[in-house]
């Protein structure tokens, strides 16, 4: 364990968000490494000292009972490693249900593990597209794309397992069992000492019962993240303190501690060797990425065959791998790139399952030929955090940023051919249509 506690914490809901957070601390120059899972003292020894520690988790696709259980451990080991900040990353679209990734279970978990009452909820990341105004979520249709309310957003408001029904935050958490959320909006935001005073006030109320205080934060405007940032620091030295929202968490305090972005970003280089990119995403934006992917041979994958044919696997495994051998970038997809509805009756989960064992198939497939694949972009939470899992990765530190939102990590594994493996996760809604391309580093 490491001998001083780091400045800040975080446990990602998902992989691909969780890589999101990392890229933001790396860039402003914090030794920052992201683990999978709860981290063993010797995998925190191989890291070296950090300024923050991160977990990648699941808890955005489970169910109440399991995120308790894999959250709990989260927070008695961020307990004993005592940051002054430990952020609760989750979507920057904030989709949750009372039955799935349910971000109140997430807080009345992880809160018992600080000693601050507050609780801050920061509603927005407008670097993504995201804003947070008078507690109501807004949010681009992809990168650069018109901005709608959340519950009006074409693709959120029909998500196909957590649809938002909802803008105003304050009622979403509420729905899923968060209790008392006050808000500071951002008028308050021009006056420090107005802020101050409402933060004061609303801490105490109710301070006689010590119960949780949480506080939903605006965020409109990048110049609004210092301010912000100002108020979760201070607050975390009176005693350490569970922050909520998406990487606007970290790029607030980022932009207070006057670190914004001392590391910039390296250009992406040509990838060494053929490029694997698996699209597990059913959004429309992935579908646009895929149709847009020209440079990489695109194999359409049967999710229903996948997931409970053997013989098909194999066969599409062997396919893979004769296009990788031959010299090609190879994209495998499992979702229908016309915007249709998926006609496999298998489950997201098992899909996403199966997909991550096969590209581990693929990638030790790869090793024991000599020719172990060096660049993989995968396209899709679930099937990220399967994944990464499936590899057996201990790991992931940052190697660079291919566009906002998405990350290039290298990946951390005792397996050799498989340290330092470049591997990018991004969620249905990050990127560009180009960014399958942008992947091979030759845009």
């Amino acid at each position: 364990m490491t001998t001083t506690a780091p400045l800040y914490g975080w446990y990602g809901d998902d992989f691909t968000g969780a890589t999101d957070t990392l890229a933001v601390l790396a860039q402003a120059g914090l030794r920052s490494m992201l683990f999978m899972g709860v981290p063993s003292a010797e995998a925190l020894a191989a890291a070296g000292p950090l300024d923050a520690v991160g977990i990648a988790g699941a808890a955005r696709a489970m169910p109440p009972e399991a995120m308790r259980a894999e959250m709990s451990a989260v927070g008695r080991f961020f307990e004993k490693l005592a940051p002054p900040v430990l952020h609760y990353k989750v979507c920057s679209t904030f989709d949750s249900a009372p039955h799935v990734g349910n971000i109140a279970c997430g807080i009345q978990t992880l809160h018992p593990f600080v000693s601050n009452r507050w609780v801050p909820i920061v509603g927005g990341q407008p670097s993504l597209g995201r804003y947070c105004a008078f507690s109501n979520l807004f949010a681009a249709a992809g990168t650069g794309g018109a901005v709608h309310r959340i519950d009006r957003h074409p693709t959120m408001r029909q998500h196909p397992v957590t649809p938002m029904g909802e803008a105003d935050l304050r009622l979403h958490l509420a729905r899923q069992g968060l209790d008392g959320i006050t808000a500071l909006h951002y008028p308050l935001y021009d006056s420090p000492d107005a802020l101050y005073a409402a933060l004061e006030a609303l801490l105490a109320h109710g301070a006689a019962s010590h119960a949780m205080a949480p506080t939903l934060l605006d965020l409109t405007t990048p110049g609004q993240l210092a301010t912000v940032g100002r108020l979760l620091w201070q607050q975390s030295q009176h005693a350490r303190l569970l922050a909520v929202g998406s990487s606007a968490v970290a790029q607030a305090l980022v932009a207070h501690w006057g670190k914004p972005a001392s590391t910039a970003a390296a250009p992406l280089a040509p990838a060494d060797g053929p490029v694997l990119a698996w699209a597990g995403s059913l959004s429309p934006l992935t579908a646009a990425q895929v149709q847009a992917a020209t440079a990489y041979h695109r194999i359409a994958v049967d999710a229903q065959r996948l997931c409970s044919d053997t013989a098909y696997a194999q066969g599409l495994q062997d396919a893979i791998c004769a296009g990788l051998q031959s010299g090609q970038n190879v994209l495998a997809f499992t979702g229908p790139t016309d915007g249709a509805p998926l006609a496999a009756a298998a489950s997201s989960t098992d899909v996403a399952q199966a997909s991550a064992h096969l590209i581990a198939r693929v990638v030790q497939a790869r090793a024991e030929r000599g020719a172990p694949l060096r660049r993989i972009g995968i396209a899709g939470g679930d099937t990220s955090s399967h994944a990464v899992q499936a590899l057996q990765l201990w790991g992931l530190s940052y190697k660079t940023t291919v566009c906002p939102g998405v990350t290039l990590s290298s990946a951390q594994s005792a397996d050799p051919s498989r340290h330092g493996l470049e591997l990018m996760l991004k969620g249905g809604q990050m990127g560009g249509t180009d960014l399958f391309e942008r992947l091979l580093g030759t845009a």
